[in-house]
């Protein structure tokens, strides 16, 4: 009689090419642990190595006034859910929390008022340009010039995919510069005309198409709102750096290896494996690198990840953010904590965001109003605000003098020097969101010339748009992508 197989075989020799596939991830910021977390998880040697001293990338966090807080990314979006089934893998499922407020105000309308961004909108584009809480910031004259989009005859879906011209034209120039450019702005460093519709407000043009209006389809989009409401963000109870320690543990539970300090110089392709080039202080934290290994994923920022895909003969043409206007974009965010119980009742909410030209920062968070946690730690009266500006306007103390006058004005209360309790300042390069007219194209170029280099992989924010949402979800997908071509032969199954 034949023998038989076991079934058991071919996943013993499955495990067996796990354990002898070594990958190396280059950047520790959170795509690049989520990445090796895949990797390290189904059995394979990781090894993680990082330039600086820590790992977490844009989320930061330290220790101020004593309390903990948030110096970079400070929550997530619910959208997809991709963070949230992160952390609940993590086992940090109970430290979830949802905002208490993430209500936005629009600051710098005419004669200094200030006012709350309508709730049924979408992007800034109201649903009913007579509602009071419109006209409030528009002015009845925006209002008749809105109402005009409901006259006017309807677009073919996606005629118009540049936000600012989609806006312009149907509602009028009051909804574009006073609802829909102050978010754009605010939260991403763009003009609504660089901002694509289709990507940004999914189903949008097809609603405008089906209703006749643009303020029709945002009411079209905005009916199932009328269910219970689901939180847009959320974030840890005690700081998002908790996610990166957790990131950190779970590697190192599953045996990856995580070298700080050291720089990843050269990438190349010989003997169909990847050879790296390493600069470190610490001799043995370079022997820790892997020469040569069977997986690399570039998890470094834009200029640094093009350089090594450049060196691996993968470099895109063009990249995302690369474009005119995204790049070099430079934020810089002043963190104060501050003694001021006016603030007690969060009298402009969560985020407020000026009209072009009107303030110098680009928007505001008021931390302690948004979080319950931090409010709890802070106690009456003491309170975290974190002022946003587009490129460095000033230097040293400088800055936090600008901040504390620019919270002031934004905010609506006046905020004396005495009351500044402590200040922190950090500066970011701004990734292009995956909305960005020309991100989804220069993003496919990337991933084609990427993709074509066996064993290598590319994930961060400058590929997939910022947001961590964005990150954590595209840094999964590559790295399955590259570690089934590796284990099985080929690419994953559509």
């Amino acid at each position: 009689m034949d023998a038989v197989t076991s079934p058991a075989e071919p996943l013993e020799g499955l495990v067996s090419h796990a354990h002898e596939t070594r990958a190396v991830v280059i950047g520790g910021g959170i795509a690049g642990l989520v990445a090796a977390l895949e990797c390290a998880k189904v059995g394979m040697p990781v090894t993680l190595v990082e330039a600086t001293p820590r790992l977490g990338g844009t989320i930061a966090g330290a220790e101020f006034d004593g309390l903990p807080l948030d110096l970079g990314a400070s929550c997530w979006s619910t959208s997809g859910g991709t963070v949230r089934a992160l952390v609940e893998e993590l086992g940090l499922d109970d430290r979830i929390v949802a905002p208490s407020t993430d209500r936005t105000w629009i600051a710098g309308l005419p004669k200094g008022a200030a006012a709350p961004l309508p709730e049924q909108s979408l992007l800034g584009i109201p649903a009913n340009p007579w509602d009071e809480s419109v006209r409030r910031v528009i002015g009845w004259r925006g209002a008749w010039r809105a109402y005009v989009d409901r006259l006017r005859p309807p677009l073919t879906i996606g005629t118009e995919r540049n936000l600012g011209k989609l806006v312009r034209s149907r509602m009028g120039a009051a909804v574009h510069d006073r609802l829909v450019a102050p978010l754009a702005a605010g939260r991403f460093g763009l003009t609504p005309d660089e901002v694509d519709v289709v990507v940004a407000a999914p189903g949008l043009t097809a609603a405008l198409t089906r209703t006749g209006s643009l303020s029709g389809a945002v009411a079209d989009l905005l009916v199932d709102r009328d269910a219970p409401p689901v939180a847009a963000i959320e974030s840890l109870d005690g700081g998002m750096p908790q996610l990166v320690s957790a990131l950190g543990e779970r590697l190192r539970l599953l045996g990856a290896e995580i070298v700080l300090d050291t720089r990843v110089t050269g990438l190349s392709r010989v003997g169909g494996r990847w050879r790296l080039g390493i600069e470190s202080t610490d001799d043995d934290a370079g022997a820790a690198v892997p020469d040569p290994a069977d997986i690399v994923i570039v998890a470094t920022g834009r200029q640094e990840a093009q350089r090594l895909l450049e060196a691996a003969g993968a470099r895109a043409g063009s990249s995302p953010g690369a474009e005119p206007g995204h790049e070099g974009i430079v934020r810089e965010v002043v963190t104060l904590v501050v003694d001021e119980p006016a603030l007690d009742a969060a009298p402009r909410g969560a985020q407020v965001y000026p009209l072009a030209g009107t303030h110098r920062a680009s928007g505001l968070v008021h931390h302690t109003a948004r979080w319950a946690w931090l409010a709890h730690a802070a106690g009456a009266g003491r309170h975290v605000l974190s002022v946003a500006f587009d490129h460095p306007v000033a230097e040293g103390h400088e800055t936090i003098e600008l901040a504390r006058h620019e919270a002031s004005a934004l905010l609506g209360v006046r905020i004396d020097d005495t009351a500044v309790r402590a200040a922190h300042t950090a500066r970011f390069e701004l990734a292009a969101p995956a909305s960005a007219l020309g991100h989804d194209a220069a993003t496919a170029d990337v991933r084609r010339r990427v993709s074509a280099r066996p064993g290598l992989a590319a994930v961060g924010a400058w590929v997939a748009g910022s947001g961590l949402a964005q990150v954590v979800a595209d840094a999964r997908s590559e790295a399955d992508r590259v570690r089934r071509a590796a284990l099985f032969g080929g690419p994953a199954p559509e």
